[in-house]
């Protein structure tokens, strides 16, 4: 049984979970994530924010390769789901980094975009369907914070 480690990040609970989360196997992983996403889109629009705000705060603090795990899973489960609930998440997450682009810099940004181009194309082609809209539809400003911590090659593979 895998040990999980829960690491105090200031009263930062999703943090906690994302962080324990991403030291746990696949197959646990997955139905626990999956789970807590639906529990994601029946909140509130404030708690929806302080939720990804928390998790902003606590993925570039976990290794890499318990990350990317973390990370690939994520993805698969938003590239299976509604566009509508992909729109809510990514939105959510696009409307924090606008506020506060210096949230990604601490990430590695070109090793997410090699997770994400590593799934097959159909879940790419739906994930990046859903953040090309969010991205387009963005003001003019927002777009221009968001740009400034975007790698190229991200802003490349959306054709943006």
């Amino acid at each position: 049984m895998p040990q999980i480690v829960i690491h105090d990040v200031s009263e930062n609970h999703a943090g906690n979970i994302i962080i324990s989360l991403a030291s746990l196997p696949d197959f646990l992983r997955k139905p626990i994530l999956k789970k807590r996403m639906e529990e994601f889109y029946t909140m509130n629009l404030p708690d929806r924010q302080e939720i990804i705000n928390n998790a902003l705060a606590a993925g570039h603090t976990i290794p890499f390769p318990n990350f990317s795990k973390l990370f690939s899973t994520w993805l698969d489960i938003l590239a299976t789901i509604s566009e509508e609930k992909r729109k809510i998440m990514f939105s959510t997450y696009l409307s924090e980094i606008t506020k506060n682009p210096q949230k990604l810099v601490p990430f590695n940004l070109d090793g997410i975009l090699e997770i994400f181009l590593s799934m097959e194309k159909p879940k790419q082609d739906a994930i990046m369907s859903t953040i090309k809209g969010i991205v387009l539809g963005l003001s003019d400003e927002d777009k221009k914070r968001l740009f400034l911590v975007m790698p190229q090659s991200a802003k490349a593979r959306l054709g943006i």
